[in-house]
């Protein structure tokens, strides 16, 4: 564990960013990446390393800091909709209605999708929980992180590495 403390630390900044409403729009293809760059910086300056960094380590720091985003950012998310009864569905719910009845699909399809988000949308506003929604925002944090933590920490060794080959950059 002590190995990736930079990665939770980065993974928890991460995921308090990624519920920022501005800055959620930019957490997976941004600030994802650039936390699994900054744990691989931050680990590098505790261990006072200048050797490489090897792809393997990159990865594993991509990944746990993508999980750790992930972990935050749905605890977070989750528990401000638990608090509040609010969330994107409810704010957006009549752009979401149009949108669907705009899909190519059978008119039974479109009921059925709309009154799955109508549920879903009717459990937060009592509730302030809906585990549809719950299941949705780990299963969509816990890959997406995932994987775009792991690609910050491949291109993030690749930067880290050239600034070691190329020292007056």
């Amino acid at each position: 564990m002590k190995k990736y403390i930079s990665a939770l630390v980065c993974g928890f900044g991460a995921g308090v960013l990624q519920i920022v409403p501005f800055l959620r729009s930019f957490s997976c293809c941004f600030i994802i990446p650039l936390a699994a760059f900054t744990s691989l910086m931050l680990d590098q300056r505790a261990t006072k390393s200048r050797e490489k960094i090897s792809a393997k380590k990159a990865l594993m720091f991509g990944i746990v800091t993508g999980l750790y985003a992930a972990l935050f950012g749905s605890f977070f998310e989750l528990f401000i909709t638990l608090v509040t009864k609010h969330n994107d569905i409810i704010s957006t719910f009549p752009e979401l209605q149009r949108m669907i009845e705009g899909f190519p699909v059978t008119p039974e399809i479109k009921t059925e999708v709309l009154n799955l988000f109508q549920n879903v949308r009717e459990e937060i506003l009592t509730k302030g929980f809906s585990l549809l929604y719950t299941f949705s925002v780990l299963m969509n944090n816990f890959i997406v992180n995932t994987i775009f933590g792991a690609v910050g920490g491949l291109v993030g060794a690749q930067i880290i590495n050239n600034r070691i080959n190329n020292p007056s950059n």
